[in-house]
């Protein structure tokens, strides 16, 4: 493709990506990711799908289980609570005017 006089074709440090840059835009034109080699093979896209829903099906059944048990956890939690209620004295709040 030509390029025109302002663009510069730059290669990112990071990520190999190849930029394409107009100087009077100060924008970039075009992106060009790069060819990556870790990706999947077709025959393993079975194994990648079958493990994702068993990470989903793991998930659901912990949530599950919590809130299975939520309810116990917050009776604990309420328990507590009222013990503290009970165990602290009752004191009068103190208010702006009261100490006038």
């Amino acid at each position: 493709m030509a390029r025109l006089a302002s663009e510069i074709e730059v290669t990112c440090p990071c990520c190999e990506a190849t930029l394409v840059v107009d100087a009077n835009l100060r924008r970039v034109v075009s992106h060009e990711a790069p060819a990556r080699e870790d990706l999947p093979e077709l025959g393993e896209a079975q194994k990648l799908l079958d493990a994702a829903a068993a990470r989903r099906e793991a998930v659901f059944r912990q949530s599950v289980a919590d809130e299975k048990s939520r309810g116990d956890v917050l009776s604990r939690r309420f328990d507590e609570a009222l013990r503290q209620a009970r165990e602290e004295p009752v004191v009068k709040p103190l208010r702006d005017f009261d100490l006038d």
